[in-house]
């Protein structure tokens, strides 16, 4: 007999989850304003909202936080941090910030200008925020692939290198501060990038003059992928994999809370000593001293860890496989779903499951209410209210996907969470012609508006 798979870790401490009542959700989605960023976290049974500083540390992570230095400038927890970025990514220069967007923040701050344009494919939420409140452009050059969620295609975070030629024959040199390869495709369902593809934008920024930058928070998922999918990697190590993908880059940006598994923290790294020294101005003012940045001692003591066990073939094979047995599970249910299956998440095709629904009544997010009002499931939308309004018209965006995002903590839930996800998604996917209309927007921010966005149902 075949023994099955397992995971790579054993359970040493538990947190009680209360399961709520219909009755109870309905009214508490209602007080949300149907925002389910507005859910308090005892109202929701299996949180899916995010991976971002949800997962489970390990035993080594919380001695590491146990020995944190948190001297002020000069701290050793801040040289741990800086050896393991730069023994395990490859960057002699790095500032560490509190989490990603304000890493994002300090780089863009010296790098992107009013009326600039960044290719890359489909920037993130906050990404695209700082790019457009610099009132440059953010260019979604990602390959058409991924626009088919049916479609099988094991690289659908690439850029397409046509589009993006183009783009760099259009505009200006001058214009382009960089190009932004996100790895592992969040916009798109957690969808890898592979090395040759990454390769050939490296090729198309030396031909152009144009630095590459990696939007990092999944980078060793993506390792994963290509070890699993790219023809030369199968015996490859992630470290080894992950080393080739940054020895291409010229700097990155990092949300360490997701494949660094912490709670909080993130840094910028870079190969240039000048752009370090123009970047630690903006660190110095927005996050805190160039040796902290915004992150104690302890968290980057837990950091440097995390980067460690993150990168470790087994850490991520027992990640991933979880978020397939998920993945698989909704597609044995019919259940239309951005495939293959992504790293971090599973993304509903929500066009698909409600497509009675009009696109002016945000079908991705009526879809994450109903799964809440079912299981107490919190997901979060990928769609018309994440793509905000066009800075210039003002006008609603509408993407060419609608998803709903199960994001999947790392070592925090088991299978059978799993398929309590599961069979709600599938209750509502049977009672889908019962939901009649979605949801209209009564207030919203100028930008970013899905965290506070306040709605009402039809």
């Amino acid at each position: 007999m075949e023994i099955p798979f397992a995971e790579s870790y054993r359970i040493k401490m538990v947190e009680p989850i209360r399961r709520s009542t219909r009755e109870e959700r309905i009214q508490w989605i209602k007080e949300a304003n149907y925002n389910l960023f507005n859910l308090r976290s005892n109202q929701v049974f299996i949180d899916l909202l995010t991976d971002s500083g949800t997962g489970a540390m390990s035993d080594k992570q919380w001695a590491a936080m146990m020995l944190g230095d948190e001297s002020y400038a000069g701290a050793s927890s801040y040289y741990n941090m800086k050896n393991a970025i730069k023994n395990i990514l490859g960057f002699d220069y790095f500032l560490p910030t509190h989490q990603g967007r304000a890493a994002e923040n300090v780089l863009f701050s010296v790098l992107v200008k009013e009326g600039d344009v960044v290719p890359g494919n489909s920037h993130f939420d906050t990404t695209k925020g700082h790019i457009e409140f610099r009132k440059a452009k953010a260019l979604d050059v990602t390959i058409d692939e991924a626009k088919d969620t049916q479609a099988e295609h094991p690289f659908k975070g690439n850029l397409d290198l046509n589009k993006l030629e183009d783009a760099l024959k259009t505009y200006p040199k001058e214009k382009v501060p960089f190009i932004l390869v996100t790895i592992t495709n969040n916009t798109s369902g957690g969808q890898p990038v592979s090395m040759e593809n990454i390769r050939g934008v490296r090729q198309l920024c030396d031909k152009y003059g144009i630095s590459l930058f990696i939007d990092s928070a999944r980078f060793a998922e993506n390792a994963y992928f290509i070890k699993m999918r790219e023809k030369g990697y199968a015996d490859k190590t992630i470290k080894a994999i992950v080393a080739e993908i940054f020895a291409h880059a010229d700097g990155m940006t990092m949300s360490s809370k997701k494949d660094a598994i912490v709670n909080m923290g993130g840094f910028i790294a870079m190969k240039s000593k000048k752009l370090f020294q123009e970047a630690s101005v903006y660190n110095i003012m927005f996050e805190g001293f160039i040796t902290y940045g915004g992150m104690s001692g302890r968290d980057m003591n837990a950091l440097a860890q995390g980067l460690d066990e993150g990168t470790e073939f087994e850490t991520l094979e027992t990640r991933i496989k979880q978020v397939e047995y998920l993945g698989n599970k909704l597609i044995e249910y019919g259940i239309p779903i951005q495939r293959p299956i992504g790293g971090h998440a599973v993304f509903v095709d929500a066009k698909k499951m409600l497509s009675h629904i009009p696109k002016e009544q945000f079908v991705a997010q009526t879809l994450g209410i109903e799964l809440y009002i079912e299981g107490g499931i919190r997901g979060v939308e990928i769609g018309a209210i994440l793509a905000d309004r066009d800075p210039e018209t003002r006008e609603n965006r509408f993407p060419d996907l609608e998803l709903l995002r199960l994001a999947i903590p790392r070592r925090t839930y088991t299978n059978n969470h799993m398929d309590v996800i599961a069979a709600a998604l599938k209750n509502v996917y049977d009672r889908r012609t019962e939901i009649k209309s979605g949801v209209r927007i009564l207030t919203e921010a100028p930008i970013m508006r899905h965290f506070t966005v306040e709605l009402e149902r039809i």
